[in-house]
């Protein structure tokens, strides 16, 4: 099909995931609502919606594979497709952490008198730039050496070192993430981060589909982790930040 196309442009067969995907999203919405109020059923609906929308992103990114590194439709042409989109995802993913800094900014320059014109605010105990966050700086820049690597090695065909380079990335950002739990546990604050990506990529790697001409998952998952260490690493600058958020969500 492919070379008999006179366009570099892959039009997709139909598909039932994007109706089965939007069916288990709104399972999951009810169920959530019906479980919070809580109305009977609520829970068991909540579980198939997200069964449901697990089913479908696995089946679906299952395609995807296939068209990608097996049938060859993901020409260079679509694969603007997804760097595109995951340049989108990052500017916004950058634009609202800046509203985050602005307000952490604005907050500890110019306290406001309800608080006492003092920052941190009178209660809130912040933990010592130079313990957990210190440790963490160091691990940023490497981390991100890493995963560096590994994209040059799959740029240069090297599939072995690209492994190793996954494997580097993924162990680094785990250790990181390790700190940050400790760190998120005596703020205490909620930690949320994951090496999912990389993982993946380096699953990928292994079964020999990132290749020189067709890598965009790795690029997306190494932009979007190279934004994530700058947004971590200014936080690390700001040491009343994660007490502010927690503040800022009591207070709502």
């Amino acid at each position: 099909m492919i070379e008999s196309q006179r366009h570099s442009y892959h039009l997709v067969d139909p598909s039932p995931w994007p109706i089965s995907g939007s069916l288990g999203a709104l399972a999951t919405t009810v169920g959530g609502v019906m479980y919070m109020h809580p109305f009977q059923g609520g829970a068991r609906l909540l579980s198939l919606g997200l069964i449901f929308i697990l089913y479908t992103m696995f089946v679906w990114w299952r395609d995807v594979l296939r068209e990608s590194t097996l049938e060859g439709h993901h020409t260079k042409v679509v694969q603007l497709g997804p760097r595109y989109g995951s340049i989108l995802f990052i500017v916004s993913e950058v634009m609202f952490f800046f509203a985050f800094f602005w307000a952490s900014s604005h907050s500890s320059l110019a306290p406001a008198v309800e608080i006492g014109g003092i920052w941190p605010p009178k209660g809130i105990e912040v933990l010592d730039p130079w313990e957990i966050p210190f440790l963490n700086t160091p691990i940023l820049p490497s981390s991100g050496a890493a995963v560096t690597w590994a994209h040059h090695a799959i740029l240069a065909g090297k599939e072995k070192r690209a492994v190793y380079a996954l494997v580097a990335t993924v162990l680094l950002a785990l250790v990181f993430t390790g700190f940050q739990g400790m760190e998120y546990y005596q703020a205490p604050f909620t930690i949320s981060d994951s090496t999912l990506f990389l993982i993946i990529c380096g699953i990928r790697q292994y079964l020999g589909h990132l290749t020189k001409e067709h890598h965009v998952g790795f690029e997306a998952a190494a932009w979007n982790e190279r934004v994530d260490y700058k947004m971590k690493a200014r936080r690390q600058r700001e040491p009343g930040f994660s007490k502010e958020l927690l503040q800022l969500s009591h207070s709502l």
